[in-house]
């Protein structure tokens, strides 16, 4: 005989295992994400890139190697996905925001506006840009190949002949290691360097503009 008060079987699975212990993980681990990007951005802003290890990045995070190691492989990744979180804004602005920085504008204007952004982003953040992009890392890099297609496209645009053998070299004096010269080595600041690829920009797209 059957009785209407008798609870059915599956009210008699432990209360408890369902989805909050799922949460309870993954609060967990973007705790522990947030702590080891915090950790490493504070590293690489207070000592030599070169010298950031993945066992101090554990440390200053609080965590131990073995959680480091399952989301990050070395350094460098630690550090080109805190980079990316500022390069993303600057993409951002290139595609979708007002000219002369995004569309509309003559492409020498826009180019100028480029490397002024560039080097903002390399002054705020330069520690991160030369523990993310040094030496060949740089150019398999993603936002290397933004860049890269941004600017290709403006000396197309602008009517250059041959922009593939000119990209690369109009993008060289945002390499880190070359900023980190003419920043700490020479002593100059950030403005004048922006007014100096000002002049390159204008230099070498001005008299090429198709009008």
């Amino acid at each position: 005989m059957t009785h209407r008060d008798e609870a059915p079987a599956v009210c008699e699975l432990p209360v408890g295992t369902g989805s909050a212990p799922q949460l309870g993980r993954r609060a967990d681990a973007l705790r522990n994400h947030e702590q080891i990007l915090a950790a490493a951005e504070q590293l690489f802003a207070e000592h030599d890139p070169r010298a950031v290890t993945m066992d101090r990045i554990a440390k200053a995070a609080g965590v131990g190697r073995a959680t480091l190691y399952r989301r990050f492989p070395d350094p460098r990744s630690i550090a080109v996905a805190l980079l990316d979180e500022h390069e993303r804004i600057l993409r951002g602005k290139l595609a979708y925001g007002p000219p002369p920085l995004g569309p509309g504008a003559p492409a020498a204007e826009r180019l100028s506006a480029f490397y002024a952004a560039a080097v903002d982003l390399l002054e705020r953040h330069l520690p991160l840009a030369l523990g993310a992009e040094h030496g060949p890392a740089r150019f398999t890099g993603a936002a290397y190949s933004h860049w890269r297609a941004h600017v290709r496209t403006l000396l197309a645009d602008a009517g250059m002949e041959d922009p593939e053998s000119s990209v690369d070299i109009l993008l060289s004096p945002l390499a880190p290691e070359v900023y980190q010269h003419q920043r700490h080595t020479l002593g100059l600041g950030p403005e004048r360097i922006a007014r100096t690829l000002d002049r390159l920009a204008r230099r070498v797209l001005s008299d090429t503009e198709i009008h």
